[in-house]
């Protein structure tokens, strides 16, 4: 079994040092920072290389740091076989959201990925079950309504009162708006 800096040494030996912008081995969830340009090919590497067998994708989360203007995808990944696991963070603009899909490297990308366009609106590129809408292709939404606007997980989502005309909230006082039908 490897530890975190064996994994990290592995990854900056085999793909160069500016693979890695940030390694933090402290705290409760260890992780490593890629940029969307290395990515894929650390994404590779992980699964598979024989050392670090990273060869399952536990799941896909969306961050959202509005201070910042960015977003990030972390990953974890586990090796059942050397019984290990590693947390790689990729960290993209707001205005720009896009990272490759992984979905060729773990076939459970792909509903992950799509999770992650339909919360927090990160594009990834390549990504096998993607539409085209307004002239940007994207993931497939699959939580939301196609029609759907805006990305509930980001901190500047604005929750709409109605869609088709189904009450957004029942929390809300509805009947305190002046256009509320009686």
């Amino acid at each position: 079994m490897l530890g975190f800096q064996q994994i990290v040494s592995r990854v900056r030996e085999h793909l160069g040092a500016q693979a890695v912008l940030e390694a933090k081995d402290s705290g409760l969830h260890p992780s490593i920072n890629v940029g969307p340009d290395f990515w894929h090919s650390v994404a590779d590497f992980l699964a598979h290389d024989p050392e670090t067998d990273l060869s399952v994708l536990r799941c896909i989360t969306g961050l959202d740091y509005p201070d910042r203007r960015l977003l990030c995808a972390v990953y974890d990944l586990l090796s059942y076989q050397h019984r290990h696991t590693f947390c790689v963070k990729v960290f993209v603009p707001h205005d720009a959201p896009l990272l490759p899909s992984v979905a060729a490297i773990w076939r459970s990308a792909d509903w992950h990925e799509r999770e992650a366009y339909d919360m927090f609106g990160l594009v990834f590129t390549g990504h096998p079950d993607s539409v085209t809408d307004g002239g940007a292709a994207h993931p497939r939404r699959i939580l939301l309504p196609d029609d759907w606007e805006g990305f509930p997980l980001r901190k500047d989502y604005q929750f709409p009162r109605e869609y088709h005309g189904i009450p957004g909230s029942v929390e809300l006082d509805w009947a305190q708006k002046p256009d509320y039908p009686a």
